[in-house]
């Protein structure tokens, strides 16, 4: 072989070597197909555990939305209950009302009755006869019977007629006009025997609009005033409200426990027991 030959050869090979070398370079430098997958591998891993931790709080999330949901109907519920309640109080008090009223006509009736002179009843000969003139002055004993006969019946019918004015506004929400008249009513007629209820629905109507010391001294002095009251053992669980409402927890406790020894077993004794177990949380929170 000639040396030409030789040297053609040589430098074949080594233009062969340049051109093949940077493609074996490369070659070296990717990655094999087995650990592409296994980078694939990992990714699916590292998504895989973020959509787990993903669905562990959206199954955390509805758990609290549930249990806040329970929370909320629980608490409708209570409201549903006291809104009935209230309702059942406003009845009772229209039949206690219109009861009054019948028995009220009766007497009224017997009063007019006992002022017409005696002599026009008993003498036959009077029956069909024109009534008698009335005297211009009547003696002070006739002045005196007919103001004996008339003016009870007169001053229940008025009491009565002021205080339903006043509780027709409290039953049709306008509850400030309804404070004003039972106001006047108590002022007016303080010993009648509307008046602790007259009191009580006063208090009644500050504390749903939420004034809660007015309220507060409101059943105080009806407790005090008149504590022989039916309306004692209502007011006295309001006024437990007020004190839980103006946070004075201590003082609620105290009245809830009185409620709860006095009169055992009734309604207001149960409500009582409702809101003392949950002074704890809310002087806890508060």
């Amino acid at each position: 072989m000639s040396t030409r030959q030789s040297m053609a050869i040589l430098m074949a090979a080594a233009l062969s070597a340049a051109i093949l070398a940077p493609g074996l370079a490369q070659a070296q430098s990717r990655p094999s197909l087995a650990e592409q997958v296994q980078q694939v591998q990992m990714q699916l891993q590292s998504a895989q555990q973020g959509t787990l931790s993903l669905l562990n709080r959206i199954d955390t999330l509805e758990q609290e939305s549930r249990a806040q949901q329970g929370q909320i109907e629980l608490l409708q519920h209570r409201i549903d209950q006291l809104e009935q309640q209230q309702k059942d109080q406003y009845l009772v008090l229209d039949a206690r009302l219109r009861k009054l009223e019948q028995s009220a006509a009766p007497a009224a009736t017997a009063a007019s009755s006992a002022v017409a002179p005696a002599a026009a009843v008993n003498d036959p000969a009077s029956i069909g006869a024109p009534a008698p003139a009335q005297p211009t002055a009547a003696t002070p004993a006739t002045s005196a019977a007919a103001r004996a006969a008339v003016t009870p019946a007169a001053q229940a019918a008025e009491q009565q007629t002021a205080y339903d004015s006043a509780f027709a506004f409290l039953r049709n929400g306008d509850y400030a006009e309804a404070a004003r008249r039972f106001r006047a009513f108590l002022l007016q007629y303080p010993h009648a025997s509307l008046a602790p209820n007259a009191a009580y629905w006063l208090g009644e109507s500050y504390y749903v609009t939420g004034n809660y010391q007015v309220a507060l001294d409101t059943f105080h002095r009806l407790l005090t005033q008149y504590p022989q009251s039916d309306k004692s053992r209502a007011a006295l669980l309001k006024l437990g409200y007020c004190q839980f409402e103006l946070k004075q927890y201590a003082n609620a406790s105290a009245t809830f426990n009185q409620l709860i020894a006095t009169y055992p077993g009734t309604e207001e004794a149960h409500l009582a027991a409702d809101r003392l177990r949950a002074i704890p949380q809310q002087s806890s929170g508060g």
